[in-house]
This record gives C-alpha cells, sequence and structure tokens, in this order.
C-alpha cells in the first residue's frame, strides 16, 4: 500500500472537512439568469447599512429603501434614483413587496428577524448583518423559514470569506492541531457604553427620527438624546447583544468553521455585575461543548471589556504581546494564534505559518451570495446551516450574562438542551431565549403564516 504524505493528508481531509461549513444550504427555488436585474430593498441604509446597500447597486436595482431617519433616507436616496422611501419595513412589504427579489437588512439587532422573516415569507432572497438575530429563537426561526421557502441567504459576518480564515479552518479540520481541547476569543469590545441604568426622564425626537419604527418590536420607551440612537444601542437588551453578539460572529468564526462549535451543552458566565438594562462593563464566559463525530469535547472562554487570555498561552509567538482581539486554539500538536476582529491571520505558534491545505476560495462576501440568489451554490454564511447556527451558539453566552448577579462574581452555569432550545435547570433565562413583540410587530404572526 502506498504510503501517504502528512501533506496530502492534510489535503484530503481538509477537502472532506470542507462539506460542514461550504457544503450543505438551500438552494433557491428560481434561479436568475446570469444577465437578469435583481431588485433589490435595503431595509436600513446609514452605518453598515450604507455599505450593504451600496455592495447590492453593484449587482443589480434598488428599488426601495427603508430607514427611520430621515436625514439618512435622504442621503441614501441621492444616490438610488427611483428608490420609494419608507420610514416602516412592514409598509414597504405591502407596498412594494412585488417588485422585490431581494432584502438586505442591516438595523439595530431587534429588527433583524421580524424585518427578514417578512422578507424570506414574501419568497425574497436575504442577507442580514450580524449577529444574525437578537434571540436564539428567532436564529432558529431564520433558518427553519429560509429552507422552507426556498430563498438564498447570507449573514454580513464578511471574514468567512476570507481565504486565511478559511485556510486555517481547513488546516484544524485536517488533523493539523491534533485533538483541540481549548479555545480562547477575545475582543476589545465595547466601545459603547455597558453596564448602565436607564436614564430618566425624556427629551424630544429629532426632526425626522421615526422613533415608532427605530423601536419597532421592543417595548417602547422613550427617547433620549446619545443614548440610543443611532449607535449606543449595542448596549441596551432591548435593542442589542453586546460585545459578544456584536463581535463573536467575526473573531469566533474561524474556530466556529474549524471545530463545528454549535449547540455547547452548559454556559457559565462571570461579570462585572449586571442590572438587566445593559450588558455588563466585562464578562468572561465559558461554554462547554460535548465530542462529536469530528472532534473531542471542547471548552471555550469567551473574554470582552478588557479582559485576556492567560498570557503564557502565546509563548513562542512571533508576537510581543497579545493582541487587543483574537483567539487561540490549542491542540495537542500545536497552538494557532489569530489576532485581530476577524482571526484570520493565524500563526502556528513555534512554526510560523500555516501549511499549505486545499480548501475553497470564495468569490467574496456579497458576491457569494448574489451566486447563491443567480447560480442556487449557497453562500458559506447562509442562514440553516451556517449563520442561524452560529447565531444560537453566541447568544447562548448572553443567557448567562442575564443570570449573573448584580455583583461582581461567577453565576449561574446554565445547562443548554439545544434540540428543544430550552435551558433545563434554568427557566428564569427563557424569556431571553424567547421574548415577547409589541403589538403590530409580532414575529409568529408572520413566521407562520
Amino acid at each position: 500500500m502506498a504510503r501517504t504524505t502528512r501533506r496530502k493528508f492534510l489535503q484530503t481531509t481538509a477537502a472532506a472537512g470542507v462539506g460542514f461549513w461550504v457544503a450543505g444550504g438551500v438552494a433557491p427555488k428560481r434561479s436568475f439568469a446570469a444577465n437578469e436585474t435583481i431588485n433589490f430593498a435595503c431595509v436600513g441604509v446609514g452605518g453598515k447599512g450604507r455599505s450593504d446597500s451600496r455592495d447590492a447597486a453593484r449587482h443589480g436595482n434598488i428599488v426601495a429603501i427603508c430607514d427611520c431617519d430621515e436625514n439618512t433616507l435622504n442621503k441614501a436616496a441621492a444616490g438610488f434614483k427611483g428608490a420609494q422611501k419608507f420610514f416602516d419595513y412592514r409598509k414597504m412589504f405591502d407596498e412594494v413587496g412585488k417588485s422585490i427579489d431581494a432584502v438586505t437588512v442591516s438595523t439595530p439587532d431587534h429588527n433583524h428577524a421580524p424585518a427578514a422573516i417578512r422578507a424570506m415569507k414574501l419568497g425574497k432572497h436575504c442577507f442580514t448583518q450580524k449577529p444574525l438575530t437578537h434571540t436564539i429563537y428567532e436564529a432558529r426561526r431564520m433558518g427553519e423559514v429560509a429552507r422552507e421557502m426556498k430563498v438564498a441567504t447570507e449573514m454580513g459576518n464578511q471574514g468567512t470569506a476570507n481565504n486565511d480564515l478559511r485556510k486555517s479552518a481547513a488546516f484544524v479540520q485536517g488533523g493539523g492541531l491534533g485533538d483541540v481541547k481549548e479555545v480562547h476569543v477575545w475582543t476589545n469590545r465595547p466601545i459603547w457604553p455597558q453596564g448602565l441604568g436607564r436614564p430618566e426622564g425624556e427629551d424630544p425626537v429629532p426632526e425626522g427620527v421615526n422613533w415608532e419604527s427605530w423601536i419597532g418590536p421592543a417595548p417602547m420607551r422613550p427617547f433620549k438624546g446619545g443614548v440610543y440612537h443611532p449607535f449606543k444601542w449595542r448596549g441596551w437588551w432591548d435593542f442589542g447583544t453586546g460585545a459578544l453578539g456584536d463581535m463573536a460572529c467575526h473573531t469566533l468564526n474561524m474556530c466556529f468553521a474549524a471545530l463545528s462549535l454549535q449547540d455547547p451543552i452548559s454556559v457559565q458566565a462571570n461579570t462585572s455585575g449586571h442590572n438587566k438594562e445593559t450588558y455588563p462593563a466585562w464578562s468572561v464566559i465559558t461554554f462547554e461543548y460535548p465530542a462529536n463525530d469530528k472532534r473531542g469535547p471542547v471548552t471555550l472562554t469567551w473574554y470582552d471589556g478588557g479582559k485576556l487570555p492567560p498570557e503564557e498561552l502565546i509563548k513562542g509567538s512571533k508576537e510581543q504581546r497579545i493582541s487587543r482581539s483574537g483567539a487561540l486554539m490549542v491542540g495537542s500538536k500545536g497552538t494557532i494564534y489569530a489576532p485581530g476582529d476577524y482571526a484570520d491571520r493565524a500563526e502556528l505558534i513555534g512554526q510560523g505559518g500555516l501549511p499549505d491545505v486545499e480548501y475553497e476560495r470564495s468569490p467574496g462576501h456579497f458576491d457569494e451570495w448574489i451566486r447563491a440568489i443567480k447560480e442556487g451554490k449557497p453562500a458559506m454564511s447562509n442562514f440553516p446551516d451556517y449563520a442561524g447556527p452560529l447565531t444560537e451558539t453566541i447568544l447562548l453566552g448572553n443567557l448567562a450574562v442575564w443570570a449573573a448577579p448584580e455583583a461582581e462574581q461567577t453565576g449561574k452555569k446554565i445547562e443548554w438542551d439545544a434540540k428543544n432550545l430550552v435551558a433545563t435547570n434554568a427557566p428564569e433565562v427563557m424569556p431571553i431565549v424567547k421574548k415577547d413583540y409589541r403589538k403590530g410587530w409580532e414575529l409568529e404572526k408572520i413566521a407562520e403564516a
């Protein structure tokens, strides 16, 4: 029998392992001809929505735009001639839904699922910014609706298309690190206020801001200048998902792809103290994963708010100090250190760069979604197979944060039944798994239609 070199072994096993995070997905029920124009609607056209709508315009025609801020809406409209303008995405879908083929959703987190599921239930292809949803239940439903409606989907975690990230994941899938039992992921976020109480009083809503549409499905509260809109919403439970929700879809992405890090069985958080209004100033969250058919059991530790993994974990690295954001995978054959928000510049500590392995190159992140619409090949970060499970995993960490005490200490270990979306020992966190919606914005009325 011919000998297999280590290089060939890694190439072969990596190519086989690629199936977890590239193949699969849902082929759309109708593909577009190569020269056929895609008509887009864009929900949210400020902030990240500015670049998402511009990406859409490169590939088709913008027929409708929606934003709660009239100033932002008018600026976008100047570049998208003929696009109809809306404050409320519900009204947009009602009035021009038949003219739309695909939708981008680039809003605060609490509006992601209500907007995206409405779009998909109308048969529209959907691109939604990270994190995919505000709650774990929404992430599960987003995947289910995408599969049911046979639409092309993608989440906006752009690093998924980075070829260095894909190479690192393929290397680990192919056995390059051996048995990986320990993963560390950290971020320099939050860069917005957290650990605060709700402010008292009310300020006048700025001219041109539709506060009703911005609040959307969340419980109504008074407008306060400089507190929520346009940026600081990320730190508030009613609107955002904190540092973990904002950045883990990027920084955990490579490790998730490499190790099939979905469906942990428990999660526990140590925080600066939690008041159930905003996320804590810092947190350290531990996820425990059982063995699966691709790897043994794994412990993942997440750090934010200035907390970092032990410095000795990067001993032997070419880096002098541990980075402000990054990821580490510690295996029986070595350690991968990948600094940066996207954890895509991987180093095999003590050995330099990673050896060559086979992996599927990306044409570009947004281009993958367009290819899925036109050719039927699912994007890597499609909702059912990748983005949904990744988001479920990440947001599980926030259940542990919710259960954390007000003072600085380690909170309750949450035991998790992923199949049924149930915290088996912590019924008190279930309203965070599946939340209530304000009247007129209910998710289930749309999702079950």
